[in-house]
């Protein structure tokens, strides 16, 4: 990846544990039938995901099954995030009623699933993972289902065994490494579910306790659009702005714009970037829109204004905000 020309996010860390055992526990015999079922099948290296989209795959044994992805696709092993694209289950999950059935008991939207092996030998570097947690209204669980105690995650210097039939929050963006020094594949269920208020009972109350709620971020759940048309404009939008992994506000500081607009595509509303389409658009009330595949982190709203609108662009984490506005020209843009 080609260093960007402005400042990268690091890894955060909050004022909560950094992992933390939910309440609910699940059955481990249900859990392993399904997994006996989903080993037939080949598993491939697992993905990251840049800016750009599923990048360079791991280079050690980590392997992946997706049973929910962008697009629903059986051939995505990264984590997904901001694009064109919603999640969708794989075909996978309907061989797998159990693990259906606990995904189905998380009460928020959930985004990507994955079954992650890590084999014998295996080994991460330490790395964190970008703007997954609570500040971004998204959070990363884990299921295991097979391990040994030469599996381990290492997290802000403590070390982790996760016993099967578990279920945990680790906060990925903070520093971590996972390692198998066994000679048996650990494999876990790992779920990327959106942040809503419901999702918090899942957690034991010293936990939240110790949260702090500037640090939360909630998503709004999607509102209907009735009236694309009223929200089509062209406008410059800043160079950092379109990715993820920006430092908070860098997107506010002089920097190379690009030309973009809001344009209808189909039965949808899509940011494009130098014309061609870049991010689906999700309204979220009152002309704002946050990107498919994201949370509400980062939004687009359009305030009309006779022939002329205002773009207000938007970050967030908890509850601080950075904001930009940004001129933009009403109608449907030029193709």
């Amino acid at each position: 990846m080609t260093t960007p020309p402005y400042r990268l996010c690091e890894a955060h860390v909050g004022s909560h544990p950094s992992a933390v055992r939910l309440l609910p526990t699940f059955d481990l015999q249900r859990l392993l039938a399904d997994l006996k079922t989903l080993d037939g099948h080949q598993w491939a290296l697992q993905q990251t995901f840049e800016t750009d989209g599923p990048a360079e795959e791991a280079d050690f044994d980590w392997r992946a099954l997706p049973l929910r992805s962008p697009t629903g696709s059986e051939l995505r092993t990264d984590p997904g995030g901001a694009g064109l694209d919603d999640f969708a289950d794989t075909k996978w999950l309907a061989e797998a009623p159990y693990l259906a059935e606990v995904l189905a008991s998380i009460p928020a939207p959930l985004r990507c699933v994955r079954l992650l092996a890590l084999g014998p030998g295996a080994q991460s570097e330490l790395h964190f993972d970008t703007k997954i947690g609570f500040p971004w209204g998204n959070l990363r669980l884990h299921v295991p289902l097979v391990t040994n105690p030469g599996a381990t995650l290492l997290m802000d210097g403590d070390v982790h065994v996760w016993e099967p039939g578990t279920f945990w929050f680790g906060d990925f963006c903070r520093l971590h490494q996972v390692e198998n020094t066994g000679t048996r594949k650990r494999v876990h269920m790992v779920i990327d579910t959106t942040l809503t208020p419901e999702v918090l009972s899942l957690f034991p109350a010293e936990f939240l306790e110790a949260l702090d709620a500037d640090e939360v971020l909630f998503n709004r759940p999607a509102v209907p659009c009735d009236d694309l048309a009223r929200h089509q404009c062209e406008f410059e939008v800043p160079l950092s702005f379109l990715d993820f992994e920006e430092a908070e506000g860098e997107f506010t500081k002089p920097q190379e714009h690009l030309p973009a607009s809001v344009r209808i595509d189909g039965d949808r509303l899509v940011l494009a970037v130098s014309g061609e389409p870049r991010f689906g658009l999700v309204h979220v009330g009152d002309g704002e829109f946050r990107f498919s595949g994201w949370t509400d982190e980062r939004t687009v709203q359009v305030l009309p204004g006779g022939d002329r609108a205002t773009v207000v662009l938007r970050t967030r984490q908890g509850t601080r905000e950075q904001r930009l506005d940004v001129p933009a020209v009403v109608g449907a843009p030029a193709v």
